[in-house]
């Protein structure tokens, strides 16, 4: 591959890699990028013609000095596995205003994502809603009820009562024990198609009221949606995800991996561009309109944001988080998708505001706090 010369304090052209194919989108070709030898960081992003508004920071909105400044403390910052941010991108009022690239970050590459692989998987559900595939009073039907293939003599008691609400917020009350479930992946072969779904209630624990009132983060329920989506479509779901999801955002490049069911993955496994990701923001910013079209159905997003399960710290949607940012001892309203390695899409509404930061971090690194901390006081004059 062939990299450009990036500038570091930079309004021109975004660092890219120029011989980018299909190929190219997945983690392990994306660990092999060399670092910039500059970070590129703009207050003036270009327009690609993406479907995205750009603005200029400052004269659109924002305190310039403040930005720039904790861009270049991310630029600076030792390359090590906790300060390993790749991009990071500012969205107000309508417009992108800042766009940032450090290390492995360039425009045209997809980045991988982990968890918040989750929360793409809710949207697109929330699409075939908008088409009619689906309704609202759908989500309370039971999952076997779409998944026909599965033989409902030889699961655990109380499969039958796992709702798709209740599997889009982490409460099916499945519980399979680590052990039989890593015995289950030794035999790949017995979970392609809805065995997958089969294989995850035949080795659950009894579902009970109990277990389904606890919140418990795990692959089965994002898992369970996928498989549901796919029932209801006509076509493949794949394609489906390509053309008439992600078709609609003009989102071209990117990867989704193939889970052992021949299904696309749920719980983590996409890479997407940084201002793929700002579109998806956009999208739930907008109550699932995008550049004036309604994409999902904006009582969907609306169920997808609230806080379905309730803890100290956060709240939990269909795969979406929410929190309150605390900023000089004031609390911002925040809704946001969340992956491993440090990708974030962090929306403000009451600011008007959306954040996009993609990392290659061991862990969750610190940017769902750091950014807030260092952004909010630039627009919440």
């Amino acid at each position: 591959m062939i990299f450009p010369c990036v500038q570091g304090e930079s309004d021109g052209l975004a660092p890219e890699v120029t011989d980018l194919n299909a190929s190219d989108i997945s983690w392990n070709q994306e660990r092999n990028l060399p670092y910039l030898e500059n970070a590129y960081i703009s207050g003036s992003p270009q327009d690609i013609s993406d479907g995205i508004q750009v603005g200029k920071l400052g004269a659109d909105g924002g305190d310039e000095k403040l930005v720039r400044d904790f861009a270049h403390s991310i630029a600076q910052a030792p390359q090590d596995t906790k300060h390993s941010t790749d991009s990071l991108l500012i969205w107000y009022k309508g417009k992108l205003l800042f766009e940032s690239y450090y290390r492995r970050g360039r425009i045209n590459v997809p980045h991988y994502q982990m968890s918040i692989t989750k929360s793409y998987t809710a949207l697109a559900l929330g699409r075939a809603m908008q088409l009619g595939y689906i309704s609202m009073a759908d989500l309370n039907r039971p999952v076997l009820s779409f998944l026909k293939d599965v033989d409902g003599e030889k699961l655990a008691p109380g499969s039958e009562s796992v709702l798709l609400h209740e599997a889009m917020h982490m409460k099916s009350g499945i519980r399979v024990d680590n052990a039989k479930a890593k015995k289950a992946m030794k035999t790949p072969e017995n979970l392609v198609g809805q065995k997958q779904i089969q294989t995850y209630l035949e080795l659950s624990a009894p579902i009970t009221e109990k277990s389904k009132s606890v919140f418990k983060y795990q692959g089965s329920d994002p898992t369970i949606t996928m498989q549901v989506l796919s029932s209801i479509l006509p076509v493949k779901v794949e394609d489906f995800i390509r053309k008439d999801f992600l078709g609609k955002l003009g989102i071209t490049s990117y990867g989704w991996q193939t889970d052992v069911s021949g299904f696309p993955k749920a719980a983590a496994g996409s890479s997407f561009r940084s201002r793929d990701m700002l579109k998806m923001g956009i999208l739930v910013y907008n109550k699932g309109a995008f550049n004036g079209e309604q994409v999902i159905p904006a009582e969907f997003i609306e169920r997808a944001i609230s806080p379905l399960d309730v803890s100290k710290y956060r709240t939990y949607g269909y795969f979406w988080w929410g929190h309150k940012a605390k900023v000089k001892e004031k609390d911002y309203k925040c809704v946001s998708g969340r992956g491993a390695g440090g990708q974030f899409i962090q929306i403000f509404p009451d600011l008007e505001l959306i954040i996009i930061v993609t990392s290659h971090n061991k862990g969750m690194g610190t940017m769902l706090k750091d950014a807030p901390l260092n952004i909010i006081p630039a627009f919440a004059l």
